[in-house]
């Protein structure tokens, strides 16, 4: 589809659909030029009309045929008015409850049948551009924002809510006032939400001014100027010819080919409206604006113009309110667009305004961020003041010789003495030479260079009440050369014009103090060089009050580099970290830091809960890795948690298939891999993990037709139901838990194995404190509403980590393939659930990461190093040692152990032999 009927079809989409390819949505008189069997082409491709229906063109692909239509003219259909309106009260009613946003999800979700997914990205969206914007636009409270595009060139996006029909209408308008203002004719695009306004460097205004451009009064006047000269009057126009039969549709009895009726459509313009198509070198001939003639055809193509592409009345009765202050204008200058801006910056070619094509867009030079949450974008619009700092010590006055000296006086105009500083005695010697002169007036003293007399004596009435100029000493003449002022308001625009390219961002108040001159000189010489497009005003410095009667100012180039600086300190923040400040952040994140650790049974339920799935030696779960996230730990805390059906334990994963023979299981020891995992999730960590069933002896098989037929029982009792010796079923149990088949609702029984009592304490019953069951009893598969076992499994590594990258999933047993996991990831991107991006250096592919792991991650890049040392085992999950540190793998087995200082690999103080 297009907006303007613009004749450039290089970028339009093409959407396959069941019956065909739908092209765009036109106007019904398009049947009258085009009809089945027609070929156009779209891009570098060419495709067959199949029919029209309801405006709605279905195509095919015509195989490379030559066209037969020499392009596409079309208009997007608009939002309309109540539609609209429903738009505007559902952001109002959303901008209310953004104080409580989970509030707001769950109420969006409610009332507008959006699963929570859906809402929740709706409301992230609208609060990231509220922390921005500082509003949302509505139809009561219209947005203006201003900011810097990566050519120097500036963008102004005016958040409207109004339709594409409104818009455009604005858009036009103001595209033609400042058409008219500045003479210069800008790039300009439109859509439902919003108009977009691509300026050159000689713009600059004031931003609130924005709506008074347009009086309500001279909207049909500047409308009519601006349709004649846009894309859509000429189509337009041949459509109201051809309805009145004035273009014959038939010739010969054939279709009449539409590029013989786009021709005959330009004569009959040409012969009833000669200036529409007149020369563009006779333009200076005409006086004033194009006078369209009192023809009904030309009638009829404005009012299409003015009533069905745009909506000139409901653009007046909006610039009324504005007037009557029933709308508000909220106005931002900042770093980097909106979120709100990112639709209409990356518009389609029916969004514009203007007949350049999409490639020489001036908006194609905005940079966009992929996302902006709440927590970025509350700083986003506002400028860095390490980055004002560091413009302003660049521009600071710093001649290294005489030359240099009075090439600035010659640039500055006059210099306050106090603003020389180091650099006098290079002055003193101009002086000396005749080159300069000091003037002392009402105990203050300034600098002049001798080309600029005349500047001085012009200026020098508005600083003392005297009547005359005071002399300088040496005293020195006007050059013949040298063109004075006109008055003291040239004269103090001439300073300024030399200055603002050293102040930086400044008020008038700060100019005039620190130049020396009244401020209502310099409040007066700031806007007319704003009408030069030398400096703009806005909202430049953090701490320094504003309001528009008392704007900041700064030069245009001196702000693009405050905008460039501000904006390397935001890409700097979401640049991807060193894999030692993962470490330090990953470290923190599973609570190994001795400042992080967790207390009691429920930050040991916390910890099993983030580390379940992940089977590591059975030894080093109560000797290391427990210990080390759980201060104070206690096996007595975990006996707890199981004994209440909390927690379970257990082999998910086992090598191995059933096509293997049989064969007698070593009982488990120390090194045995295990997991400890909360007991509700056991079912879909089950379902994740599964795998062929392992080979079994016959007394394990027969223990598991027993379990399965009574369920959970004591050693004894399984004695006694299998008629076997308890040192038979023990043995077999023994294989069973090597397996992965069984389990116990208590830890007491593995632990007796994997520290066993001393020799001379005697044995003790290795089973005892607890009844066994199958780990993997018949069930159906689970779903449940967290999602299925692969996507919940997805959220798990998060859980774990944090951030999900490819390498991070080697330490997991059993874990699916990368290849499985990136449609989930991407999913859970899409719903706005989670982030994608670069987070980590150094590790290819795509990452994934909670939208609160990236914000601690960043703030572990930020915090100071202070030599934190970590010591775990080589068993625990945080031993990334050769797969994403550098280094040699270490083995996880006990014994061995790995050492981070500051999140680097470092030599382990001992190495203890568990």
């Amino acid at each position: 589809t297009g907006g303007g009927a613009i004749p450039d079809t290089s970028q339009y989409a093409v959407v396959a659909e069941p019956e065909g390819v739908t092209v765009g949505q036109v106007d019904e008189d398009f049947a009258v030029e085009s009809i089945a069997g027609d070929v156009f082409l779209l891009g570098n491709t060419s495709w067959r009309i199949r029919r029209i229906e309801s405006g709605v063109v279905r195509v095919e692909d015509a195989a490379g045929a030559p066209p037969g239509i020499p392009f596409w003219n079309g208009e997007a259909p608009g939002r309309s008015a109540e539609l609209s309106r429903q738009v505007s009260a559902l952001r109002a009613e959303i901008e209310s409850r953004l104080g409580d946003r989970q509030a707001a999800v769950r109420w969006l979700a409610a009332e507008s049948a959006l699963p929570d997914g859906g809402a929740r990205q709706a409301v992230d969206y609208l609060a990231s551009s509220h922390a921005v914007l500082g509003a949302l636009p509505t139809q009561d409270t219209l947005v203006a924002e201003r900011f810097f595009d990566e050519a120097g060139g500036m963008q102004v996006v005016v958040h409207a809510p109004f339709g594409a029909r409104n818009n455009r209408a604005l858009g036009l308008a103001l595209r033609k006032r400042f058409c008219r203002t500045f003479d210069f004719e800008l790039q300009a695009a439109a859509n439902d939400d919003g108009v977009l306004l691509s300026l050159g460097p000689q713009h600059s205004f004031p931003l609130e001014s924005i709506l008074e451009l347009v009086a309500p009064g001279a909207v049909p006047e500047v409308l009519t100027q601006a349709a004649l000269q846009a894309p859509m009057f000429p189509a337009r126009w041949r459509w109201a010819a051809t309805r009145a039969l004035a273009i014959p549709r038939m010739r010969g009895g054939r279709k009449l080919p539409p590029p013989i009726a786009r021709m005959r459509a330009d004569d009959l313009l040409a012969a009833v409206f000669p200036a529409a198509v007149a020369c563009q070198d006779n333009a200076d001939l005409r006086a004033g604006p194009v006078e369209p003639p009192d023809h009904p055809l030309v009638e009829e193509a404005l009012r299409d113009c003015l009533t069905e592409a745009m909506d000139a009345e409901g653009l007046q009765a909006l610039l009324h309110r504005v007037e009557r202050g029933e709308v508000r204008l909220v106005c931002r200058d900042l770093a980097e667009p909106s979120p709100l801006a990112h639709e209409i910056v990356g518009a389609r070619p029916w969004a514009f305004l203007d007949d350049a094509p999409l490639e020489e867009r001036r908006a194609r030079a905005v940079a966009l961020r992929r996302t902006l949450p709440p927590a970025e974008a509350a700083g986003a619009g506002a400028l860095d003041p390490a980055a004002i700092s560091e413009v302003v010590a660049q521009v600071a006055l710093s001649p290294r010789d005489a030359e240099e000296a009075h090439d600035l006086l010659l640039d500055l105009g006059v210099l306050p003495a106090a603003e020389a500083g180091p650099w006098r005695p290079l002055v003193e010697a101009l002086r000396g030479d005749g080159r300069a002169g000091a003037a002392r007036l009402d105990g203050r003293e300034w600098l002049v260079a001798a080309e600029r007399v005349g500047l001085w004596r012009a200026l020098a009435p508005a600083l003392s009440a005297a009547a005359s100029a005071p002399a300088l000493d040496p005293d020195l003449a006007p050059l013949p050369s040298e063109r004075s002022p006109a008055g003291e308001e040239e004269a103090a625009a001439r300073v300024l014009r030399g200055w603002m390219l050293h102040l930086g961002p400044t008020t008038a108040a700060g100019a005039a103090a620190r130049l020396g001159l009244p401020e209502r000189l310099v409040s007066l010489a700031l806007p007319a060089l704003e009408s030069e497009g030398l400096v703009l005003r806005g909202r430049f410095l953090p701490e320094a009050p504003w309001s528009p009667e008392a704007p900041h100012w700064c030069e245009r180039g001196l702000l693009a580099r405050i905008h460039r600086l501000t904006l390397g300190r935001l890409r700097r923040e979401i640049e991807p970290v060193a894999t030692a400040d993962l470490m330090r952040f990953l470290v923190g994140w599973q609570h190994a830091s001795p400042g992080r650790r967790l207390h009691g049974a429920r930050g040991l339920l916390e910890v099993v809960g983030q580390l379940q799935g992940f089977h590591a030696p059975a030894g080093a779960w109560e000797r290391e890795i427990l210990p080390s996230r759980v201060a104070g730990y206690e096996p007595a805390l975990l006996d707890q948690l199981c004994l209440s059906g909390e927690v379970a334990w257990g082999r998910l994963v086992v090598a191995g298939g059933p096509e293997e023979a049989p064969r007698r299981r070593a009982a488990p020891t120390r090194n045995a891999p295990v997991t400890l995992l909360r007991r509700p999730d056991l079912p879909w960590l089950l379902q994740a993990t599964a795998g062929p069933p392992p080979p079994l002896g016959p007394s394990a098989r027969a223990l598991v037709e027993v379990l399965g037929r009574t369920g959970a029982s004591f050693l004894p009792d399984l004695a006694a139901m299998t008629g076997r010796l308890p040192a038979e079923v023990e043995q077999a149990l023994w294989e069973l838990t090597s397996a992965g088949v069984v389990t116990c609702d208590g830890f007491a029984g593995l632990r007796a194995l994997v520290d066993p009592a001393p020799r001379h304490r005697g044995r003790r019953p290795a089973f005892a404190g607890g009844r066994w069951s199958l780990l993997r009893p018949a069930a159906p598969a689970v779903e449940g509403a967290a999602g299925p076992p692969l996507e919940r499994l997805a959220w798990q590594y998060l859980h774990r980590y944090g951030v999900v990258l490819r390498d991070l999933t080697a330490r997991e047993a059993g874990a699916p393939p990368w290849r499985e996991l990136l449609p989930v990831y991407r999913r859970l991107e899409a719903q706005g659930r989670i982030r994608g991006g670069r987070f980590v250096a150094g590790s290819s592919g795509e990452q994934f990461a909670l939208p609160e792991a990236v914000e601690a991650l960043r703030a572990a890049r930020r915090a100071e190093k202070a030599g934190e040392r970590v010591e775990l085992s080589a068993a625990d999950p945080l031993n990334l040692v050769g797969v994403l540190l550098p280094g040699d793998r270490v083995a996880a087995t006990l014994g061995n152990r790995v050492a981070f200082l500051d999140g680097v690999p470092a030599e382990p103080a001992e190495r203890r032999a568990l």
